[in-house]
């Protein structure tokens, strides 16, 4: 369980309103790999606010695209950047009509104002495009994803690209709060909606890049490793 893994994760420009935004919710800049000040917004307890966010804080400001992966035997880091940089090179960007705040279940997101079939095609392609680097699930991993409910597709998905929130079954998010208390949801979104509007302007978002995350161990943080611009 000591191996590393990696992830491909859509994580915005360093210098970006966004990045910062995400970054400074969960105190954890993946760039730098360095804990930042929490940016607690106005109305929330400062003092649980570590708590509130330490679990998408192990991973980073990010919207999931392939999930964190082992290395395939003969496989390695190296050759994994090189076929990024040119898997990226051929394609374009996607953009969005623009990103909201809202409710997943228990937890609190950003996720796309408007659906974007363009978006569901390019993160697909990427999840196949990259199989070949990800080995299989280990027995213990896979007991692990099979705790939660899925459909059939979604077993399906499970087996045959060791995730199962891909192609119809994939919603992209950008993860800003762990699991919460149900009566903690809605104060929490409407607070981070607020610090939104305050932090990023308004408008369309291009996804013009991915990001290769890495994990040394299961216990560290992942951390970004590499940008990879789009065309």
């Amino acid at each position: 369980m000591n191996k590393p893994r990696y992830a491909l994760y859509y994580a915005p420009a360093a210098d970006s309103a966004l990045w910062r935004f995400g970054s400074a919710t969960l105190g954890y800049d993946a760039l730098t790999a360095q804990d930042i000040p929490f940016a607690v917004p106005a109305g929330c307890d400062a003092a649980e606010w570590p708590e509130l966010t330490a679990e998408p804080r192990r991973y980073g400001f990010h919207a999931t695209l392939k999930a964190p992966f082992e290395l395939a035997d003969g496989r390695n880091e190296e050759g994994l950047r090189a076929f990024a940089r040119n898997y990226a090179a051929g394609l374009e960007s996607v953009t969005l009509a623009g990103l909201s705040v809202a409710a997943l279940g228990s937890f609190v997101a950003l996720i796309p104002s408007q659906p974007s079939e363009e978006l569901q095609r390019f993160a697909f392609a990427l999840v196949q495009a990259f199989e070949p680097f990800r080995a299989p699930l280990s027995e213990a991993d896979l007991a692990r994803r099979l705790k939660s409910p899925l459909t059939p597709a979604q077993h399906a998905y499970l087996l045959a690209f060791g995730y199962p929130y891909v192609g119809d079954a994939f919603r992209f998010h950008m993860t800003l709060t762990g699991s919460l208390p149900q009566e903690k949801v809605t104060p929490v979104r409407q607070a981070l909606e607020a610090a939104q509007a305050a932090m990023i302007p308004p408008g369309p978002v291009k996804l013009d890049r991915f990001a290769l995350f890495r994990q040394d161990n299961r216990d560290a943080r992942f951390r970004l490793v590499d940008f990879y611009r789009l065309g």
